[in-house]
């Protein structure tokens, strides 16, 4: 019976990898696609979206199905429970990929300036990604720690980023349509940033029991 419910816990592990490289590539498709003004590029991201919400309730019916014809002890119904929040993380993670992209495909974008910086903070987030869900499959508290605290690059980006659009329409070199527009984008990024912190908590709690972590 534990040899069969190891095995399930195992494709449960494959199946959150998998969602999160959906969301790793939402997220890549989405600053690749503002990097080269690539509309074509950012028009593919909801099909990837829609991937990820269905990954999501075959996600959920396997944890239903791990809680209800196995007998977890409570190490493994922590497990379950982690996993049963971190793809409703995972799933908001599509969401922000797909608003970026409409913003990408709606607004006219011309200003190339901070796309480098964007770039660089989509990079970071999507190492966050990565690393928490490495995190969880390995049950590694100080990786999912380590991806809390990198937490303080995306927002470092962020504020760049910010302060750079802020310089560039009080010289008026860009207009405050597009400024925002850009902003927004690099809210979104800040936001997988804070799911993905999210996840490594989760993480954390489906280790030890216990969700806070210190600073």
């Amino acid at each position: 019976m534990r040899s069969k419910f190891d095995e399930q816990l195992s494709t449960l592990n494959r199946e959150l990898i998998t969602m999160g490289a959906l969301c790793e590539n939402a997220i890549a498709k989405s600053a690749k696609a503002l990097a080269e003004r690539d509309l074509a590029l950012a028009r593919s991201v909801p099909d990837l979206s829609v991937q990820i919400d269905e990954k999501e309730r075959q996600i959920e019916g396997l944890c239903l199905k791990l809680l209800l014809q196995q007998q977890p002890v409570a190490t493994d119904l922590r497990v379950i429970s982690a996993a049963l929040k971190m793809v409703t993380d995972m799933e908001r993670i599509g969401d922000n990929s797909g608003d970026i992209a409409e913003i990408i495909t709606v607004a006219e974008l011309t200003a190339a300036d901070e796309t480098e910086d964007i770039s660089a903070m989509a990079r970071a987030v999507i190492k966050m990604v990565t690393d928490s869900l490495d995190a969880f499959v390995a049950q590694d508290v100080a990786a999912a720690q380590a991806v809390i605290a990198y937490d303080d690059v995306v927002d470092g980006y962020f504020s760049k980023v910010k302060r750079l659009l802020i310089q560039r329409v009080r010289s008026a070199e860009t207009d405050a349509e597009q400024a925002l527009d850009l902003l927004m984008i690099v809210k979104y990024l800040e936001r997988i940033g804070d799911h993905a912190v999210n996840i490594a908590k989760w993480v954390v709690f489906s280790i030890t029991g216990d969700r806070e972590v210190a600073p």
